[in-house]
């Protein structure tokens, strides 16, 4: 019988091993959480130990932590897999299953900025898919207002302008 921190990180792993993106906090721990396997509190220390041992990584970008599995993370799963609770296996191949669109189109659409040294801001928007970057703009604004207003907009907005500019620029006979 494993103990239960040690089947949290098993489970958090074989989570993130299991999709092709990252995940963020919030999605893993809504997991947890709506399951009632544990509490935030512990949830948090196990991805905290995971950090710590490197089987898991974290970015941060815009008050968003994504988690991505390491390759040590996926050679540990590999030996403890085993040890998982068939129905545990159950419960998290439902969820991710279940959520899946969602959540690759949460971490597949990101944006943030920063403060140039010109002492405007750069906004920088992408839509991801997997690893592969389908379109990276940046855009230079006046204001730290214009910058969150645009990173705020993206997410909703991101497809559209996407489609808009896939076939603006792929339409033949455009005069040069």
């Amino acid at each position: 019988m494993l103990e239960p921190l040690t089947l949290y990180k098993l489970m958090i792993l074989y989570m993130l091993n299991k999709v092709t993106f990252p995940l963020t906090n919030s999605q893993l721990s809504s997991f947890f959480l709506e399951k009632e396997y544990t509490t935030y509190f512990t949830f948090q220390q196990a991805v905290s130990e995971l950090i710590e041992q490197n089987l898991v990584t974290i970015e941060s970008i815009r008050n968003t932590s994504y988690n991505r599995i390491t390759m040590d993370g996926r050679e540990t799963l590999s030996y403890f897999a085993k040890k998982l609770p068939v129905a545990v296996i159950d419960d998290m191949d439902i969820y991710l299953a279940n959520n899946q669109y969602e959540f690759r189109n949460e971490v597949g659409t990101i944006s943030d900025y920063y403060k140039t040294t010109e002492g405007d801001y750069t906004v920088h928007c992408e839509i991801k898919e997997g690893r592969t970057i389908l379109i990276e703009l940046n855009i230079s604004v006046p204001t730290e207002k214009d910058a969150e207003n645009m990173c705020n907009n993206w997410k909703e907005n991101c497809q559209d302008l996407y489609a808009n500019i896939l076939h603006t620029l792929s339409k033949s006979g455009a005069s040069h």
